[in-house]
């Protein structure tokens, strides 16, 4: 089913704040609240849930709800429960997956509990419970509503809250290699020379650096050597460097230059190399959704050199923040086609383009962006095309 079926043009959705929700800080957005004091009945099942009234919850200054209903149900998946509980080890992609055929809906029937404090944190132990509103199908957190039957307490870090993809599954992105966006790479601190005798440096030795200027000292570094260039397939542009892991280091002095002492390493570090960060922001709670924009990229890059992409590995794209990509965007992956020989008509023929799966964005720069694939259907190559879900 297509957006454009559905009507789902930008001022029909839920609250633009909703659709592009970032949570934990992540994108800038800022969460909405739509009220939730009408009342709501179960499907088939007869039975009935009535949405807190509010409260002590006060709307953000200047905030308008503006929920328009859209034409017609979000379809949802063969077998869908009617009420679920998390479950330690979900993800959000893994819930909607379980009420939704498609899950980058979710921000179309995500209800807030204005009651709920941290109403779009969800936690293990949650109930999620599927109800209708004028027709329309709504997930909701039953949690600290009249339908749990007992009051309960919750002492509960925010970081236990469940994340929108596994956080296991990027964390290549930040030790198995980068890409290097052509402005970052020109901005990044770098190795300038080694202390002592030494042209190369690994561990244990101490490495000065420039650029680092402002970072507090034991701040942690990836040293990443500047690699091959990448050009955009699309028009040669040269967008990034692929980064290739050295290793790792920790500031022991501050100044310009400054001196980082280098703790591991899996080849010498060499004047040239660049220090990025340890500590990458990836923001894990997002909803999915379908990117506000239209989309039409390239696979330009797979983490860990591997040619043929599956499930849960992390890709680079060709596409970015100025196009109109944000975290928690969902793309379609389309393989591209083969070219054969026409034994029988002569001449060469390009076999069409085939669905290869869905990847979700979770990092994006101005120019290129990093997503998780979620659904691998076909093999994915490097060059395959990225577009927005139909």
């Amino acid at each position: 089913m297509s957006l454009s079926k559905i009507s789902l043009k930008p001022s029909l959705r839920l609250t633009a704040a909703t659709l592009a929700l970032s949570l934990a800080g992540c994108g800038g957005n800022p969460p909405a609240y739509e009220s939730a004091s009408q009342s709501a009945s179960a499907s088939s099942s007869g039975t009935s849930y009535t949405a807190p009234a509010q409260s002590s919850y006060s709307e953000p200054a200047g905030y308008e709800p503006k929920l328009e209903l859209i034409n017609e149900p979000v379809p949802l998946a063969e077998g869908h429960p009617n009420e679920y509980v998390v479950q330690v080890g979900d993800t959000l992609w893994d819930i909607a997956a379980t009420f939704l055929k498609d899950p980058w809906y979710w921000p179309e029937i995500w209800y807030v509990n204005p009651d709920i404090e941290n109403p779009h944190l969800i936690y293990p132990g949650d109930v999620l419970g599927l109800v209708y509103i004028d027709g329309q199908p709504r997930i909701t957190n039953v949690r600290g509503s009249t339908y749990r039957m007992s009051p309960q307490a919750r002492v509960t870090p925010l970081t236990e809250a469940i994340s929108s993809i596994p956080y296991e599954d990027v964390q290549a992105f930040l030790s198995s290699g980068v890409v290097l966006e052509k402005g970052q790479a020109d901005s990044l601190p770098y190795l300038l020379a080694t202390k002592g005798d030494h042209l190369m440096a690994s561990a244990g030795n101490q490495i000065y650096v420039r650029g680092a200027a402002g970072d507090v000292l034991g701040s942690r570094y990836n040293v990443v050597h500047v690699g091959d260039p990448l050009y955009d397939p699309d028009d040669n542009r040269l967008i990034g460097y692929q980064g290739i892991p050295v290793g790792e280091g920790v500031l022991r002095r501050t100044g310009d230059p400054a001196t980082v002492a280098l703790t591991d390493t899996s080849q010498e570090a060499v004047p040239g190399d660049r220090l990025l960060p340890a500590s990458v922001d990836i923001p894990l709670n997002f909803f999915p959704r379908a990117p506000s924009s239209q989309i039409d990229g390239r696979i330009i890059s797979v983490v860990g050199g591997v040619t043929q992409i599956g499930q849960y590995m992390v890709v680079v794209l060709n596409r970015g923040s100025n196009d109109g990509l944000s975290v928690g965007d969902v793309l379609t992956v389309f393989q591209a086609g083969e070219k054969i020989d026409d034994r029988f008509g002569g001449g060469t023929v390009t076999l069409p383009e085939e669905e290869a799966g869905t990847l979700m964005v979770f990092k994006t720069y101005d120019r290129i962006s990093y997503g998780l694939v979620m659904e691998a259907t076909e093999a994915i190559h490097i060059h395959d095309a990225v577009r927005n879900p139909d």
